[in-house]
Protein backbone atom coordinates (compact mmCIF):
# COMPACT_ATOMS: atom_id res chain seq x y z
CA UNK A 1 0.00 0.00 0.00
CA UNK A 2 1.33 3.43 -1.28
CA UNK A 3 1.67 6.23 1.63
CA UNK A 4 -0.67 9.21 1.20
CA UNK A 5 1.97 11.55 2.21
CA UNK A 6 3.23 13.66 -0.03
CA UNK A 7 6.25 14.35 -0.27
CA UNK A 8 7.60 18.10 -0.74
CA UNK A 9 11.27 19.44 -1.84
CA UNK A 10 12.21 22.58 -0.55
CA UNK A 11 14.07 25.06 -3.06
CA UNK A 12 16.54 27.31 -2.13
CA UNK A 13 18.01 28.61 -4.67
CA UNK A 14 19.08 32.90 -5.46
CA UNK A 15 18.48 33.14 -9.05
CA UNK A 16 15.09 32.38 -11.62
CA UNK A 17 17.08 30.25 -13.81
CA UNK A 18 18.67 28.02 -10.48
CA UNK A 19 14.79 27.85 -9.09
CA UNK A 20 13.56 26.38 -12.28
CA UNK A 21 16.31 24.00 -12.97
CA UNK A 22 16.03 22.55 -9.22
CA UNK A 23 12.72 22.77 -9.53
CA UNK A 24 12.61 20.22 -12.95
CA UNK A 25 15.61 18.02 -11.02
CA UNK A 26 13.06 17.29 -8.31
CA UNK A 27 9.97 16.87 -10.58
CA UNK A 28 12.31 14.20 -12.06
CA UNK A 29 13.00 12.45 -8.95
CA UNK A 30 9.79 12.25 -7.96
CA UNK A 31 8.33 15.14 -5.60
CA UNK A 32 4.82 15.80 -4.69
CA UNK A 33 5.29 19.55 -4.00
CA UNK A 34 7.91 22.07 -4.00
CA UNK A 35 8.72 24.31 -1.46
CA UNK A 36 9.51 27.69 -2.76
CA UNK A 37 11.91 29.36 -0.59
CA UNK A 38 11.05 32.66 -2.14
CA UNK A 39 13.50 33.98 0.87
CA UNK A 40 16.36 32.47 -0.85
CA UNK A 41 16.45 34.82 -3.76
CA UNK A 42 18.16 37.79 -4.38
CA UNK A 43 16.18 40.83 -4.41
CA UNK A 44 12.85 39.09 -4.61
CA UNK A 45 10.42 41.17 -6.39
CA UNK A 46 6.30 39.80 -7.12
CA UNK A 47 7.17 39.77 -10.96
CA UNK A 48 10.00 37.39 -10.76
CA UNK A 49 8.49 35.31 -8.51
CA UNK A 50 5.04 34.68 -10.47
CA UNK A 51 6.88 33.89 -13.82
CA UNK A 52 8.72 31.05 -11.65
CA UNK A 53 5.71 29.86 -10.28
CA UNK A 54 3.91 29.84 -13.40
CA UNK A 55 6.86 28.34 -15.67
CA UNK A 56 7.26 25.71 -13.05
CA UNK A 57 3.56 24.54 -12.94
CA UNK A 58 3.78 22.09 -10.57
CA UNK A 59 2.33 21.72 -7.04
CA UNK A 60 4.08 24.21 -4.89
CA UNK A 61 4.02 26.05 -1.00
CA UNK A 62 4.96 29.18 -1.24
CA UNK A 63 7.92 30.03 2.00
CA UNK A 64 9.34 33.23 2.64
CA UNK A 65 10.88 32.18 6.07
CA UNK A 66 12.10 34.87 8.40
CA UNK A 67 15.52 35.05 9.89
CA UNK A 68 14.50 34.13 13.81
CA UNK A 69 13.11 30.72 12.03
CA UNK A 70 15.96 29.37 9.71
CA UNK A 71 15.36 32.11 7.03
CA UNK A 72 16.99 34.78 4.73
CA UNK A 73 14.53 37.28 3.79
CA UNK A 74 15.76 40.85 4.26
CA UNK A 75 13.04 43.21 4.12
CA UNK A 76 10.36 44.66 6.05
CA UNK A 77 7.96 42.07 7.43
CA UNK A 78 4.94 43.88 5.38
CA UNK A 79 7.80 43.13 2.55
CA UNK A 80 7.89 39.69 3.55
CA UNK A 81 3.66 39.13 3.76
CA UNK A 82 3.06 41.28 0.52
CA UNK A 83 5.18 39.13 -1.38
CA UNK A 84 3.66 35.67 -0.11
CA UNK A 85 0.11 37.50 -0.94
CA UNK A 86 0.82 38.73 -4.51
CA UNK A 87 1.56 34.79 -5.37
CA UNK A 88 -1.18 33.25 -2.98
CA UNK A 89 -3.31 32.18 -5.63
CA UNK A 90 -0.96 30.40 -8.49
CA UNK A 91 0.20 28.52 -5.13
CA UNK A 92 -1.37 24.95 -3.49
CA UNK A 93 -0.47 26.20 0.04
CA UNK A 94 1.39 29.37 1.63
CA UNK A 95 3.65 29.12 4.59
CA UNK A 96 3.36 31.59 7.36
CA UNK A 97 4.73 31.57 10.34
CA UNK A 98 2.63 31.87 13.58
CA UNK A 99 4.44 34.35 15.61
CA UNK A 100 3.42 36.60 12.31
CA UNK A 101 1.01 38.88 13.28
CA UNK A 102 -2.72 38.10 13.35
CA UNK A 103 -3.69 40.62 10.37
CA UNK A 104 -1.15 38.79 7.96
CA UNK A 105 -2.50 35.58 8.80
CA UNK A 106 -5.93 36.56 8.53
CA UNK A 107 -4.84 37.97 5.01
CA UNK A 108 -3.40 35.12 3.57
CA UNK A 109 -6.09 33.23 4.51
CA UNK A 110 -8.55 35.03 2.27
CA UNK A 111 -6.57 33.35 -1.00
CA UNK A 112 -7.53 30.50 -2.32
CA UNK A 113 -4.11 28.60 -1.37
CA UNK A 114 -4.02 26.71 1.56
CA UNK A 115 -2.62 28.36 4.88
CA UNK A 116 0.25 26.21 6.86
CA UNK A 117 1.01 27.94 10.07
CA UNK A 118 4.34 26.88 11.17
CA UNK A 119 6.96 27.21 14.19
CA UNK A 120 10.27 26.52 14.18
CA UNK A 121 13.02 26.04 17.04
CA UNK A 122 16.24 24.93 15.71
CA UNK A 123 17.64 24.75 19.73
CA UNK A 124 15.25 22.53 21.81
CA UNK A 125 12.03 20.25 21.59
CA UNK A 126 9.49 21.85 24.48
CA UNK A 127 7.58 20.30 26.69
CA UNK A 128 4.79 18.18 25.07
CA UNK A 129 1.98 20.53 26.94
CA UNK A 130 3.96 23.90 24.90
CA UNK A 131 3.91 21.96 22.06
CA UNK A 132 -0.10 21.14 21.85
CA UNK A 133 -0.34 24.87 22.97
CA UNK A 134 1.03 26.15 19.47
CA UNK A 135 -0.08 23.06 17.86
CA UNK A 136 -3.98 24.32 19.03
CA UNK A 137 -2.87 28.38 18.11
CA UNK A 138 -1.72 27.34 14.42
CA UNK A 139 -5.36 24.94 14.06
CA UNK A 140 -6.88 28.02 14.98
CA UNK A 141 -5.02 30.31 12.61
CA UNK A 142 -4.98 27.91 9.64
CA UNK A 143 -5.70 24.79 7.34
CA UNK A 144 -2.32 23.13 8.57
CA UNK A 145 -0.11 23.30 11.60
CA UNK A 146 3.63 22.59 11.23
CA UNK A 147 6.33 21.88 14.46
CA UNK A 148 9.88 21.58 13.99
CA UNK A 149 11.93 20.82 16.79
CA UNK A 150 15.46 20.31 17.92
CA UNK A 151 16.06 17.21 20.07
CA UNK A 152 19.00 16.70 22.97
CA UNK A 153 17.65 12.87 23.29
CA UNK A 154 15.35 10.23 22.00
CA UNK A 155 12.13 11.15 23.89
CA UNK A 156 12.38 14.48 22.37
CA UNK A 157 11.87 12.71 18.90
CA UNK A 158 8.88 11.06 20.81
CA UNK A 159 6.75 13.68 21.77
CA UNK A 160 6.90 15.10 17.83
CA UNK A 161 4.99 11.60 17.19
CA UNK A 162 2.88 12.26 19.82
CA UNK A 163 1.58 15.11 18.23
CA UNK A 164 1.43 13.03 14.78
CA UNK A 165 -0.92 10.67 16.99
CA UNK A 166 -3.22 13.41 18.84
CA UNK A 167 -3.43 15.48 15.69
CA UNK A 168 -5.15 15.39 11.99
CA UNK A 169 -3.78 18.08 9.21
CA UNK A 170 -0.56 18.61 10.78
CA UNK A 171 3.20 18.66 10.07
CA UNK A 172 5.78 17.55 12.79
CA UNK A 173 9.27 16.93 12.64
CA UNK A 174 12.23 16.19 14.96
CA UNK A 175 15.06 17.44 13.23
CA UNK A 176 19.11 16.23 13.20
CA UNK A 177 20.27 12.72 12.32
CA UNK A 178 18.72 11.83 15.69
CA UNK A 179 14.95 12.71 14.61
CA UNK A 180 15.11 12.08 10.81
CA UNK A 181 13.17 9.47 11.19
CA UNK A 182 10.17 11.01 12.09
CA UNK A 183 10.19 12.40 8.37
CA UNK A 184 9.41 8.57 7.72
CA UNK A 185 6.92 7.75 10.16
CA UNK A 186 4.63 11.01 9.20
CA UNK A 187 3.23 8.26 6.81
CA UNK A 188 1.85 6.30 9.52
CA UNK A 189 0.09 9.00 11.07
CA UNK A 190 -1.23 10.23 7.78
CA UNK A 191 0.70 13.49 7.80
CA UNK A 192 -0.66 15.35 5.10
CA UNK A 193 3.25 16.29 3.65
CA UNK A 194 6.63 15.15 4.53
CA UNK A 195 9.65 17.07 3.60
CA UNK A 196 12.84 15.16 1.76
CA UNK A 197 16.20 16.86 -0.01
CA UNK A 198 16.76 17.08 -3.38
CA UNK A 199 19.88 19.60 -4.10
CA UNK A 200 18.78 21.84 -1.34
CA UNK A 201 18.90 20.98 2.61
CA UNK A 202 16.94 23.06 4.49
CA UNK A 203 16.76 21.77 7.75
CA UNK A 204 19.48 19.23 9.68
CA UNK A 205 18.09 15.58 9.32
CA UNK A 206 16.30 15.88 5.64
CA UNK A 207 16.45 12.57 3.98
CA UNK A 208 17.60 12.64 0.07
CA UNK A 209 13.89 11.71 -1.62
CA UNK A 210 15.17 8.65 -3.15
CA UNK A 211 15.39 7.32 -0.17
CA UNK A 212 12.64 9.24 1.54
CA UNK A 213 10.33 7.56 -1.45
CA UNK A 214 11.40 3.79 -1.08
CA UNK A 215 11.38 4.21 3.05
CA UNK A 216 7.27 5.47 2.77
CA UNK A 217 6.20 2.52 0.50
CA UNK A 218 8.13 -0.28 2.92
CA UNK A 219 5.00 -1.94 5.21
CA UNK A 220 6.17 -0.37 8.55
CA UNK A 221 2.52 -1.05 10.20
CA UNK A 222 2.44 -0.03 14.01
CA UNK A 223 1.33 -2.77 15.94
Amino acid sequence: MYSQTKIAIPIFQNTKEAVIAVAEDCIDKGADVLEFRIDALDNPNSKEIKEVIEEINFPMIATNRITSEGGSFKGSEEERVNLLLECIDLVDYVDIELQSDDKYISLLNEGSAKTIISYHDFEKTPDLDEIYYIVEKEKELGDIAKVAFMPKDLDDTLKVLAILSHYSNTIAISMSDLGSYTRVMASKFNSPITFAAGTDVTAPGQIDIETMKSLLNMDLTIE
